[in-house]
């Protein structure tokens, strides 16, 4: 079908275009901006929102993306459903037609982003901008046609939405059941519905079209394409505006054209909102260092944190763990990532994705056991691995030292008490405390007495004993106080190996360390690991020469997760020391190795992209969670300086593919922007290096900087703890601290008795050798 608009009657509603809206790109002008390396234009970027995001590539494509739903994790999704696979721009002028499809740049802003386009020998230049309102289910483009020419320009520009209106992963199970789309011109846009369901997706223009289109050749067998065309006129040495909006519901068509009508009528105020949103998140806990490559990396990860919020106002909100094929909500991956959340003041979101995961996991569990993942349609793929339920312990009491919120804490703990019960009751045969399951590492055999477990069940009842004693519980707190105890001592004697100078990857028995090392073989034949072959063959004999009836530790895949002792601080100090520097055999210029045995004798030397199968895996990869678990235990052990190494090795994938964002492997691999990179970074800049240790319901912040050697001057600002904000400036002989609350305390605790305080009246105490000062001050000055 094609309706066909006059002429004359397109370039009145042309003329009448205000002039006076300023360009997207011109707000943009003073906003932090990113451009990408040529190289990875045929790589992916997100324009990211909490109800709506977009996926493309940087070239301006829509090329199939993803392995989750095969080829369909690009595009824009208005979860639980998707709106469009993409969409095409085509400019026609001088008798030549153009597909902007090869963008030579493109420039990614913390909330919006642009391709620029340059066409006849860069005398037409077209920008696309684009952003995704807050809280609004569709997305903003404008394209900015610039002739730089000494001549008018006249021609057309057409438009082709290609709608895909589909459900997302595991819809059938939740009776989401796609059908065919078909689509309705109505004004300026085109009204496009799935048959059998209240899923719309709408897009145009604020501008009168001069023709329009349904396009047969539909690129998915359910989906539909319509295009939409302009006439285009362009003085010399100016430019022309064209704005468009995709908007959506998956519950009715008023919904639909609400949001639609909304994107491009506020569209402006809209985009200063976000943009004034985006400049406070980059205010909170502000970093300022002498590595500004470190100090740009830290900044732009509270933007990607805040690119991970996934509002279904059925479901609730919650970060999903990375984009683009792990969009949704998972139980570990917010357990680590929250933690920095919190420590970058992005308290709200925190808060609501614990209230999704509790309340979920106990429709699902009832038993305390949290989920692992989650689709955003609300069915459960995976309903907890074993770790999952005492890292969500240690969560609750982490956050509430943050917010001091007694009611935050007496919400969950009637979850955690259930689940310290199902995790010991249910979960631990031979009653050693060592509950048996899969932890972090998805490897198959890899379900007996892990080492990750062992370390955050122990973790989990030290933080239990302290919820309960303050809830006033002091039965139950020595109780938890005894189990932790014993744990942590178990720990150190049965999953210690003095032949590897590590903890074990798992207990287990002769059985099942001879079957995993037959596995673990073929793989380090397949990735042509010779010294790993050469290990195993000799494990494998000893376990022959000497075997056993019962349970022991076996080392074979040198896991990151024989690190978590030293993640925790349950390690005793002389095992953690040999341990961490037994360590640094398994990393790269990147980080650390997900596997030990994947890594080869040149790896420290190679600083090239990371060669993924083509079938997504995660074999051979280093990745950010690990690398920063190793970077928090070597502070965890008085090594900042190690701990720094760690960081900067991270922090070179900083923008290596998409600029202001880091993979998930290192470094170019998985997904583009990830949730817990912010607990890598955060909890050894924020809780380590500057010692903040929030004590909220004490109304008390305790600091203990423990800085590198590299940082003789540094500074973070506005840290939120409960109600109070604290900034530090930091230099060798002084120490600067205010704090917006003159009814707390900040108790600094220092190594070096000879500090002296020169504003502020602190109360001075020794203990362990360290003094501390203990202020009711809003501005303190400490100096050698």
């Amino acid at each position: 079908m094609k309706i066909r608009i006059p002429l004359l009657c397109s370039l009145l509603i042309l003329a009448c275009t205000p002039k006076s809206e300023p360009l997207l790109s011109d707000i943009l002008k003073e906003t932090p901006s990113i451009s990408g390396n040529s190289e990875y234009l045929s790589s992916p970027f997100v324009t990211a929102g909490n109800r709506v995001y977009m996926v493309g590539h940087q070239d301006g494509t829509f090329p199939p993306l993803g392995w989750h739903i095969k080829g369909e994790m690009g595009g824009i999704w208005n979860h639980p459903i998707k709106l469009m696979d993409g969409f095409d721009a085509e400019l026609t002028v001088n008798a030549n037609t153009y597909l902007l499809n090869k963008a030579s740049e493109f420039v990614n802003y913390p909330f919006a982003n642009k391709h620029i386009f340059e066409l006849e020998d860069d005398t037409l230049v077209i920008e696309r901008v684009q952003f995704v309102p807050d809280n609004i289910q569709g997305i903003s483009i404008q394209f900015i046609i610039k002739n730089n020419s000494s001549k008018n320009i006249e021609g057309q520009l057409k438009f082709t939405g290609h709608t895909n209106l589909r459900p997302t992963w595991l819809g059938e199970q939740s009776k989401m059941l796609d059908t065919k789309d078909y689509g309705v011109l109505k004004e300026n846009h085109w009204l496009v519905k799935d048959s059998l369901n209240p899923w719309h997706n709408v897009f145009g223009s604020d501008q009168a079209p001069i023709a329009t289109q349904e396009i047969k050749s539909a690129k998915q067998p359910n989906g539909t394409s319509h295009s939409l065309t302009y006439t285009v006129q362009v003085p010399s040495k100016s430019e022309q505006v064209i704005n468009f909006a995709v908007a959506g519901s998956y519950t009715s068509e008023e919904i639909a054209l609400d949001q639609y009508k909304t994107i491009l009528s506020q569209r402006k105020d809209l985009f200063q909102e976000k943009k004034s949103r985006y400049e406070a998140l980059a205010n909170q806990s502000k970093l300022t260092i002498p590595d500004k490559h470190l100090q740009e990396t830290f900044k732009w990860l509270k933007y990607n944190c805040d690119w991970l919020v996934r509002t279904i106002p059925e479901i609730g909100t919650g970060i999903g763990a990375g984009i683009p094929d792990y969009p949704w909500y998972f139980g570990v991956d917010s357990e680590y990532a929250l933690k920095g959340y919190m420590a970058i003041g992005q308290d709200k979101v925190v808060e609501q994705t614990i209230e999704l995961l509790d309340s979920v996991s106990m429709a699902v569990n009832t038993n305390g056991r949290i989920l692992h993942e989650m689709s955003t349609n609300g069915v459960v793929f995976n309903k907890g691995n074993i770790n999952e339920t005492p890292q969500f312990t240690s969560l609750i009491w982490e956050i509430y030292k943050w917010n001091g919120d007694k009611e935050f804490l007496t919400r969950y703990f009637p979850t955690i008490k259930k689940g310290l019960n199902w995790l010991l009751e249910e979960n631990d045969d031979n009653n050693n405390l060592f509950p048996d399951g899969f932890g972090m590492m998805e490897i198959h055999g890899l379900d007996s007495e892990m080492i990750d477990v062992a370390s955050y069940t122990q973790r989990a009842f030290a933080d239990a004993a302290l919820i309960a004693e303050e809830l006033g519980n002091s039965e139950l707190a020595k109780k938890y106080q005894n189990l932790a105890d014993e744990l942590k001592t178990k720990i150190n004697e049965q999953f210690w190996s003095e032949t590897f100078n590590s903890y074990a990857d798992f207990i287990g028995t002769d059985d099942q360390a001879l079957h995993l090392i037959e596995d673990a073989l073929v793989r380090a034949d397949t990735l042509n690991k010779p010294w790993a072959i050469e290990e195993l063959e000799a494990t494998k004999q000893q376990i022959l020469s000497n075997p056993s009836d019962t349970p022991r530790p076996f080392v074979l895949y040198h896991n990151w997760v024989v690190n978590t002792p030293m993640e925790m601080g349950i390690a005793d100090s002389t095992k953690a020391i040999l341990a961490l520097d037994n360590a640094t055999k398994f990393t790269n210029p990147f980080g650390v190795f997900v596997t030990g045995i994947d890594r080869d004798e040149s790896a420290g030397e190679d600083d090239g992209s990371f060669e993924g199968s083509k079938v997504f895996s995660y074999t051979g990869a280093v990745m950010t969670l690990p690398t920063g678990v190793q970077a928090i235990a070597e502070n965890n052990y008085g090594r900042p300086d190690r701990a720094l190494d760690y960081l900067q090795r991270m922090s070179r994938t900083f923008s290596y593919a998409l600029p202001g964002s880091i993979y998930e492997v290192s470094p170019d691999y998985g997904m583009m922007t990830q949730a817990w990179n912010i607990y890598a970074f955060a909890v050894p800049i924020v809780n380590q290096f500057f010692g903040i240790q929030p004590m909220a319901h004490k109304k008390t912040t305790v600091i203990e900087p423990q800085m590198p050697t590299e940082w003789g001057e540094a500074s973070l600002e506005n840290v939120k703890v409960g109600d109070n904000t604290v900034s530090i400036w930091y230099s060798g002989s002084k120490i600067k601290i205010q704090q917006t609350r003159g009814d707390w305390k900040i108790r600094l605790v220092l190594p070096e008795a000879d500090y002296m305080a020169t504003e502020g009246n602190p109360e001075r105490t020794t203990t362990n050798g360290k003094t501390i000062l203990t202020f009711s001050d809003k501005d303190i000055v400490v100096s050698k």
